[in-house]
């Protein structure tokens, strides 16, 4: 099981009250809310492995250089080195190294590579993978990694973790026309205001999965624009043709990386705390309760 952890402490963050708070009054709705979002995860699924993905770098340098508009909107502040800080809420950053600190003492699993974003670690987690993989995410991007005969599927929130809208390739034809390998072309050829992508104009999620259907791929609609015989209309040849630039370079960017140097970690779900004594420190500091409680009994059984 790999969690997509930034998507899941957001929506904690923005799904339990901000007045759950620690003994000195700071928000801590974040970390008790992925707690609980990781406790019925494993008792619900009874993962073997279990790995907390982060992004090192929301927004990688390599895929801002192939288009410079890539998640430019959530940009809070500029940096001349490192990546730039993303806009967060005020009450959410704190709570970033607390949750890194925590699920450290558990020992669980926390993979994070400079210059990648989570998704790239969960596609070559993925890539690597012998048996059966479910990623839990929030982002329908990682739907591009959705494979049935590797068994690997994204577990989508719907209603916190306890509704979790199953997504394998028979619910993504029904959905979107097309399978895992070709969500990816789907999603360039559309575009993504949320992640800065501005897709082909003119081409919505409906025209690129018939156009998709009809040529197979990205590459089979590129070649059908310089076939007069084919069966493209007037104006969607043009604005293809239009679009090569964006095109060339928008499968590196929106395909998830395969190919990202993990550390050697070990991922088995952990039985017992890494450190029992950190643990109970961060514990009593940061008010964690219920939740690491009852997350402790889960991984115990």
């Amino acid at each position: 099981m790999l969690l997509d952890t930034a998507s899941l402490y957001f929506r904690a963050y923005f799904g339990v009250p901000d007045s759950v708070k620690a003994p000195d009054g700071t928000p801590v709705n974040a970390v008790r809310g992925l707690l609980d979002f990781i406790d019925r995860l494993v008792r619900d699924h009874r993962p073997d492995e279990l790995v907390a993905c982060m992004d090192a770098d929301w927004r990688p340098q390599w895929r801002v250089d192939l288009i410079p508009s890539y998640k430019a909107h959530r940009v809070a502040e500029e940096r001349e080195t490192g990546p730039d800080q993303e806009e967060v809420p005020d009450t959410l950053s704190p709570q970033v190294p607390v949750i890194e600190a925590v699920l450290d003492a558990l020992g669980i699993a926390r993979v994070g590579v400079e210059g990648y974003e989570a998704d790239d670690v969960i596609g070559t987690f993925t890539a690597r993978a012998k048996g059966p993989v479910d990623i839990v995410t929030g982002d329908r991007d990682l739907y591009q990694l959705v494979d049935d005969a590797r068994g690997v599927r994204v577990l989508y929130p719907l209603k916190g973790v306890g509704t979790l809208q199953v997504t394998d390739e028979a619910w993504l034809r029904e959905k979107y026309g097309v399978d895992g390998r070709g969500y990816a072309d789907l999603a360039l050829l559309r575009g993504d205001p949320s992640d800065g992508l501005p897709g082909v104009p003119g081409i919505g999620e409906k025209t690129a999965a018939k156009l998709l259907a009809e040529f197979g791929d990205l590459a089979g609609i590129m070649a059908a624009v310089d076939d007069p015989k084919a069966k493209l209309t007037p104006s969607q040849r043009r604005r293809l043709d239009e679009s090569r630039p964006y095109v060339e370079v928008a499968p590196t960017v929106v395909r998830v990386a395969a190919d990202v140097p993990l550390p050697d970690v070990e991922v088995a779900v952990p039985r017992a705390p890494r450190d029992a004594e950190a643990l109970e420190a961060l514990a009593a500091r940061w008010g964690l309760g219920g939740s690491l409680q009852r997350l402790l009994t889960t991984l115990a059984e």
